[in-house]
């Protein structure tokens, strides 16, 4: 898959994160959002609470699946994860990229064709004094660039960025790349633990192909009309 194998529906491009402790909250949001919006996540939180269960239980919705599991393990442990991930019929899964040239390999060598491998490069919780925290001296957008060419080289077809380094991934590894954000929030929300965010708006303009949106619409009394005013600004 390439970025011009994306949908161009923004319903089709805007993932619901299922930001939720428990399966009921989470099967109930999907009912109510699945005439509007095709794509949930599922994180770690509602992974660790509801098991592998909680995948089937999205899918019979009729909503498919995001996995963010953001593996990062021996290169053995990853490639059966992602086996096992392909088995729940998952549309995408994420991995650190972090995790070096042989996790990724032995990673992509598991993943079915219909299965988009997308590799986290910078946590949108980061700044840069995150960075040096953990031994990193390079700028932000260096380090996104050096681990996306990483991914890249290793086979995985997609990468998780921050808005605010997709204009410099394309410019610097080209246009064919499938990108997907976090870190968005519509004009007046909370940017909760983002530091590094745009409006869905700005994002698609940057360049992302795939805008992943949470508590904005999970804490909203009213998600259905948050998601349908996120459409709206994307003009859908």
């Amino acid at each position: 898959m390439n970025s011009s194998d994306v949908p161009k529906k923004p319903r089709d491009r805007l993932i619901v994160a299922l930001d939720f402790p428990d399966r009921s909250q989470a099967i109930d949001l999907v009912c109510d959002l699945g005439r509007d919006v095709s794509t949930f996540k599922i994180g770690l939180q509602l992974y660790t609470a509801a098991g592998p269960e909680i995948v089937r239980a999205v899918k019979a919705a009729g909503g498919q699946v995001f996995l963010d599991l953001k593996l990062h393990d021996i290169p053995k442990t990853v490639a059966k994860a992602v086996r096992a991930a392909a088995e729940l019929g998952v549309r995408m899964l994420t991995l650190h990229l972090s995790g070096g040239r042989s996790m990724l390999e032995s990673a992509v060598a598991e993943a079915p064709p219909d299965l988009l491998l997308l590799g986290v490069t910078v946590l949108t919780s980061f700044d840069a004094e995150t960075l040096r925290e953990v031994g990193v001296e390079s700028t932000i957008d260096d380090q996104a660039v050096r681990l996306a060419q990483l991914g890249l080289e290793a086979g995985v077809q997609g990468l998780i960025a921050s808005p605010h380094e997709v204009s410099t991934l394309r410019s610097r590894l080209g246009q064919n790349l499938v990108i997907i954000t976090p870190g968005v929030r519509p004009a007046g929300a909370a940017p909760d633990d983002q530091k590094r965010f745009m409006s869905p708006r700005e994002a698609l303009q940057a360049g992302a192909d795939y805008l992943v949106v949470g508590r904005p619409i999970t804490a909203d009394p009213e998600p259905r009309e948050a998601v349908r005013r996120i459409l709206a600004e994307l003009g859908g």
